[in-house]
Order: structure tokens, then C-alpha cells, then sequence
């Protein structure tokens, strides 16, 4: 990559094209700012395109039908084109910052360089249109040359204004690479997310969810790591620093218990599940940790335990429901079918409890995790996991049944036999699942009904 700044020309979509025009002809400056340029030069997708402008507020608002006051009080209007949303910002000096966050108020200016010194970072400060082309001020095209994350002006005053850009500096360097390696981060700006890093309390949790997504699922999830070297995780996350600090002694392993799971979350697409699911599978190693008498590190129940321990975590970070319950589910059976010997009993019991519609996560997770661990195994590993998705297809094709949707009598079924409504009519129904599971022939309706007595007495409750 050989950037020329007069050289660089970006295509603006019609809806903010608009938007310019309307502006430039009505006598104001306007250009697309902040990451829509930078995705642009680096033949990235936008995910938008925003706006700054001279003109204030309310002129912006009088130029355009259809207006929401997103962020009025901050210059932000945002002007409906096309039923698509583009927010437009009056060029602005941000006032003191005295919660690490946001800026006690803000002071409109003519001035656009005024505008762009105030933002994080050099790659994410840089302005463009089409009369007057690429605005680079402060180098952030000679950064993206480079591939360095670097702050506008001051790395201490920017951190200051708002913690959250320490999270945002990680972030971007693993959501960016240059020749396959992530960016790297300036030894100035490093060094200051290093020392404020406990600025970081004063983020919401949802804030710090969004960003460790985004570098989850970034094509470099290891660099959590250097989060932990920073001592960032430290704040937010100091159930990783324990895993980093984990040895594993033990012939399976050849990482500590952090640098396995990065390892592991490297070896899976970048799916939110599946990345979440390898970050937090092995979180309870350290805390069950024992040496037996040769020396050699055991971590027994440590899925139940990274389970419960993900669970918290993901509460803490205010987590959805439906992410929350799947990713636990995954990483407290993430080790079944380990060392048993592969059945389609048991297969058929592995993908009733993980449910059958995630299976092939279960299957990814366990690649992911044999490829983390010494390879010395990895021939014996590879084919076992062969042998148990062999044994999963011919489940399949078979339609055996794994669930309750599937079962052959329903409720209503029960009440009609006679069944007693409530509790009952479910225990019944999951042990009529249980024995369908081990026996796939007894699906069928008049056998289930004929011997209904026997799940009824396989039952807690006295029918």
C-alpha cells in the first residue's frame, strides 16, 4: 500500500453526497469524517458515513425535510435521506471532561482542524470531499502506511477525556492488519492506556461488552493479550490475567491456560458464539487446578466451573440473555465424548444436551480446542473427532430423536390417557425422551402410550 494524499478518492453514497451538496451550496463547509474515510482508504466497507460540517445545528436542521435530534446539545443532528440515517456534527471544541467520558459541554467552531484535533485517534481523524479532497492533518495516512494506532496530539489527554478510547486503541488493532499482522500501537499511547488504565472503572459495562465483541471476532482476538500485558484486563476482566498466569503442566498442553485459549479462539471462525465460547472455556481452570503426586496439573470439572464462572462474567458485562445461556451451555459440555468410547448412544445424548441445532459448534469447538493443545496427540484427536461427526450424520440422516419436539406423544396425549395435568405430563414426557434417546424404535406413538405406566413410575412424582 503506497498512499498519495491527492491521489486518494473515495466514493461517498448518494444519500451523504446529498447531504454535502445541499450543505456546500448553502454557503458551509462539510465533509465525511472518522472511520468512513479510513475503511474507505483502506478498502474496507463502511458500516457508515458520517458527517461534519461548519454549519450549526438548527441551519442544518432548516436545510433538511426530515431531521432527529440524536445529539442536538452535542451538534448532532441526524437528516433522514431516503428513509437511511446520516449523522451530521457541527464542527466542535470539546469542553472539560470530568467523568473519563463525556465533556462537561461543548463550544462550536468555524474551524475544522479545531474539530479533528479533538478526536482519538490519527487514522480516525482525517476528513474528506470530493472539491476539496483527503483533510490529513495530523498523519494518519502515514499511520495507516505503517500500521500503527496512534493518539491525536497528547496519548495522556485523549485517555483522559474518555477511557473508553483505551478499550477502542486495542480494539482497532486487532480489527486492523497490515501484511497479516495486527497493527501495532505506538510506544507513546501504549504507554499511556498503561497508566490510566484503571479509568476504565468509570465505563459502563455495556460500553466495555461492545469493544471486547468487536476484538473477539476481529481477525486477531490474540491481541487480548497485550490488554493483559497493559494491565487492562486487569479491570475489567481479571478472570483472564488468572488463566495467563496459569501454568499447565500436564502432556496435553504445551500454554499456560490464557495463551491455550486465545490459541483456541484463533482456530474458529469469527462468529460471536463460537470466539465467546473458546474465551471462556477454560476460565475455571485456574480455580480448579490440583498437582498430583508426579507433578503433573489436573483441572477436573473445570467445564462446570468455566460454565458458572461465564455466566457471571457475562452478567457483569451486561450480556443478552439468549448469547448468555447458549455460550454457557456450550462451555459446560464442551468436553463430553473426551475419552469415552464413541456410541451413537452417546453421541445421541452429547447432541440432546448441547441441542441438535448447535451441534456443529460443539464439533468446531473441539477442533479448535485439540489444535490449541500439543500436537503430539493431534493425529489421535483428529480422527476420534471424525469418528463422533461420522456417527452424528448417520443420526441425522436417520431423523432419530433428540428432543422433545420430536417425541411421538405430546401433553395433549398424556391428558387424553389419563395423565394428571401439571408437573407430571413433563417428567413424563422426559422420560419417555430418555428412553428415546437409547432406544431410537421406541418413538413411536402406541408403543410410548402402551407403556406408559413404566415412565410414569420412572418419575419423581407419585402419579
Amino acid at each position: 500500500m503506497n498512499l498519495q494524499k491527492n491521489d486518494i478518492k473515495i466514493l461517498i453514497p448518494e444519500g451523504a453526497k446529498k447531504i454535502l451538496d445541499t450543505l456546500h451550496n448553502a454557503g458551509f463547509e462539510a465533509y465525511v469524517v472518522g472511520g468512513c474515510v479510513r475503511d474507505s482508504i483502506l478498502s474496507r466497507k463502511p458500516m457508515d458515513f458520517d458527517i461534519t460540517t461548519s454549519a450549526l445545528p438548527m441551519e442544518v436542521k432548516s436545510l433538511f425535510k426530515r431531521t432527529i435530534d440524536t445529539g442536538i446539545k452535542h451538534g448532532t443532528v441526524t437528516v433522514m435521506i431516503n428513509k437511511e440515517g446520516y449523522e451530521v456534527t457541527t464542527y466542535r471544541v470539546d469542553g472539560a471532561y470530568e467523568d473519563h467520558r463525556h465533556p462537561k459541554d461543548v463550544t462550536f467552531t468555524s474551524n475544522l482542524l479545531e474539530d479533528l484535533k479533538r478526536r482519538d485517534f490519527t487514522i480516525n481523524a482525517m476528513a474528506y470531499n470530493d472539491k476539496d479532497g483527503l483533510v490529513d492533518a495530523f498523519g494518519g495516512i502515514e499511520d495507516l502506511e505503517k500500521g500503527i494506532i496512534r493518539c491525536v496530539g497528547d496519548p495522556m489527554k485523549r485517555f483522559e477525556e474518555d477511557a473508553l478510547r483505551i478499550l477502542r486503541a486495542l480494539r482497532f488493532s486487532a480489527q486492523l492488519s497490515k501484511d497479516g499482522k495486527p497493527y501495532d500501537i505506538d510506544e507513546k499511547t501504549a504507554s499511556a492506556m498503561s497508566q490510566l488504565s484503571q479509568t476504565l472503572k468509570n465505563v459502563s459495562a455495556e460500553r466495555i461488552q461492545t469493544e471486547l465483541i468487536k476484538l473477539m471476532t476481529s481477525d486477531h482476538p490474540e491481541r487480548l493479550r497485550l490488554g493483559y500485558e497493559l494491565g487492562i484486563t486487569k479491570v475489567f476482566f481479571p478472570e483472564f490475567n488468572e488463566c495467563i498466569e496459569c501454568s499447565q503442566n500436564n502432556s496435553h498442553h504445551v500454554y499456560n491456560v490464557g495463551d491455550h485459549i486465545l490459541r483456541s479462539c484463533m482456530e474458529v471462525p469469527n462468529d460471536k458464539i463460537l470466539r465467546l465460547t473458546m474465551l471462556f472455556h477454560d476460565i475455571g481452570k485456574p480455580r480448579t487446578k490440583t498437582v498430583d503426586e508426579d507433578g503433573v496439573d489436573h483441572f477436573f470439572n473445570h467445564p462446570a466451573v468455566s460454565a458458572e464462572m461465564a455466566r457471571s462474567i457475562m452478567h457483569r458485562l451486561k450480556f443478552d440473555n439468549a448469547t448468555l445461556k447458549l455460550v454457557c451451555k456450550l462451555v459446560e459440555n464442551h468436553d463430553l465424548l473426551l475419552t469415552d468410547k464413541i456410541t451413537e448412544v452417546r453421541v445421541r445424548n452429547a447432541m440432546f444436551k448441547i441441542g441438535p441445532d448447535y451441534f456443529d459448534y460443539f464439533l468446531m469447538i473441539k477442533k479448535a480446542d485439540m489444535l490449541a493443545q500439543n500436537h503430539i496427540y493431534l493425529e489421535e484427536k483428529t480422527n476420534r473427532l471424525k469418528e463422533i461427526k461420522k456417527c452424528a450424520d448417520i443420526i441425522r440422516e436417520r431423523n432419530d430423536c433428540l428432543s422433545l419436539k420430536q417425541l411421538a406423544v405430546k401433553g395433549k396425549d398424556l391428558m387424553d390417557a389419563g395423565v394428571c395435568q401439571g408437573r407430571l405430563i413433563g417428567l413424563v414426557l422426559e422420560a419417555m425422551l430418555s428412553d428415546v434417546i437409547k432406544n431410537p424404535t421406541h418413538n413411536d406413538k402406541d408403543y410410548l402410550l402402551k407403556h406408559l405406566k413404566n415412565y410414569e413410575v420412572n418419575t419423581d412424582i407419585d402419579s
